[in-house]
């Protein structure tokens, strides 16, 4: 599913709100959880999973083309850890 997918779907199940609401809802809760983890803080949404950020240190990588090694400078990364409800969901028979 896509951004446009889900605010359709939002939108569709909700009448009552304008699309451009929607549209401005879903911006809003995926600019805090961006803004959130830029901060370096967690993010969890209940059932669902958590957000959180990861440090990964430097080190010598490899260039697939050349097979050249170059540096790798250390890097912040986006780490999600699924829910229960999540995990219950997707592997139900």
């Amino acid at each position: 599913m896509i951004k446009s997918e889900l605010i359709q779907k939002i939108a569709d199940e909700n009448p009552h709100l304008y699309h451009r609401d929607v549209e401005r809802i879903v911006a809003t809760v995926f600019d805090e959880i961006i803004e959130a983890l830029a901060d370096g803080k967690r993010v969890e949404l209940r059932g669902f999973g958590a957000f959180s950020v990861k440090k990964r240190d430097a080190r010598v990588g490899r260039n697939p083309r050349s097979g050249e090694q170059v540096e790798v400078e250390e890097k912040y990364v986006p780490f999600f850890k699924m829910g229960k409800l999540l995990r219950e969901r997707l592997n139900a028979d």
